[in-house]
């Protein structure tokens, strides 16, 4: 069975930081492309980053230079340091693994920044 579990979300302030793990089972994590996207209240969910499974990044955007993924193959997990945090990053962040055709969803973390 495959599980994508994230964790690390929470209420933060303005400027504060906060780190989200997704931590992935019942996969050849290593293989996979992760993702992290997000979903606003009455938004569509959107990319945040990616880290594919050679180790090369990508992130939208409104986030770079104050976000860095990261991946630790021998924990099987994912990592989302968020810096300098605004208002408008509230949302709930989710982790997707992808591989080809085949991508997993984990359940979503809340992240509240308070202004």
């Amino acid at each position: 069975q495959v599980q994508l579990v994230e964790s690390g979300g929470g209420l933060v302030q303005t400027g504060g930081s906060l780190r989200l793990s997704c931590a992935a089972s019942g996969i050849s994590f290593s293989r996979y492309a992760i993702t992290w996207h997000r979903q606003a209240p009455g938004k569509q969910r959107e990319l945040v980053a990616v880290i594919y499974s050679a180790g090369s990044t990508n992130y939208a955007d409104f986030v770079k230079g104050r976000f860095t993924i990261s991946r630790d193959n021998g924990k099987n997990t994912v990592y989302l340091q968020m810096n300098s945090l605004k208002p408008e990053d509230t949302a709930v962040y989710y982790c997707n693994a992808v591989l080809g055709y085949t991508n997993y969803w984990g359940q979503g973390t809340q992240v509240t920044v308070s202004s």
